[in-house]
């Protein structure tokens, strides 16, 4: 199993950026994926989630309105568009197979002026 994250940077209070997950060895298809994110000294947190067709999709308060989970199930892609970025919003952002252990490395989301 690999789930590598991209997308990440440095980006100004209200900003935006498109974050991205590729997946591979596992039936993709098959699994709500999950978006989480861990900032400096707190414990990881789920962010949105999305059902394995894409019809369901599930956001924590914190972002409601400014985060957009997508999926590409041709592509085994999971997508989160992150808008009006917050410096509460710096955390690094990883994907994940619902109920599963597989985490990729993540990818740092550092919001700043």
């Amino acid at each position: 199993v690999q789930l590598v994250e991209s997308g990440g940077g440095l980006v100004q209070p209200g900003g935006s950026l498109r974050l991205s997950c590729a997946a591979s060895g596992f039936t993709f298809t098959s699994f709500t994926m999950n978006w989480y994110r861990q900032a400096p000294g707190k414990k990881r947190e789920l962010v949105a989630r999305i059902t394995s067709a894409g019809g369901s999709t599930n956001y924590a308060d914190s972002v409601k309105g400014r985060f957009t989970i997508s999926r590409d199930n041709a592509k085994k892609m999971v997508y989160l568009q992150i808008n009006s970025l917050k410096p509460e919003d710096t955390a690094v952002y990883y994907c994940n197979p619902l109920m599963t252990t597989y985490w990729g490395k993540g990818t740092l989301v550092t919001v700043s002026s």
